[in-house]
């Protein structure tokens, strides 16, 4: 499996028993479904072990929007956190999971009062 922002290899990280794939270069994380459900609400370390990537880069491949699934090849799409409007990812359309660009999974389990009115 090649990450779909910059094609390189994945490296399988764990967390509580959760394994995550994680990008060797750019650092973006590839979550199943249950995964990531699982994770968001945990703040103790998860961020700090499985998001180990450069904020800077992941803003710098946050711009690629038309990327395809690393599992079914389909177009995936961009959604937006409800309670987080400024995160942005993508989900495949078939359900296989969701790519957060590095920093963005930092982002979205530190949640504060103002990121509600961030964009």
């Amino acid at each position: 499996m090649q990450c779909p922002k910059c094609n390189a290899g994945f490296e399988t990280v764990s967390y509580d028993g959760i394994k995550i794939d994680r990008c060797l270069e750019c650092k973006g994380l590839w979550f199943q479904p249950e995964e990531l459900s699982q994770l968001r609400d945990d703040i103790w370390m998860a961020d700090y072990i499985l998001d180990a990537g450069d904020q800077k880069v992941g803003r710098k491949f946050n711009r690629i929007t038309a990327i395809h699934c690393p599992e079914c090849d389909a177009d995936m799409r961009q959604e937006f956190d409800a309670e987080q409007p400024h995160i942005v990812y993508e989900s495949c359309p078939e359900g296989h999971g969701t790519f957060l660009d590095a920093g963005e999974f930092t982002d979205l389990v530190h949640k504060t009062f103002w990121d509600r009115f961030k964009r």
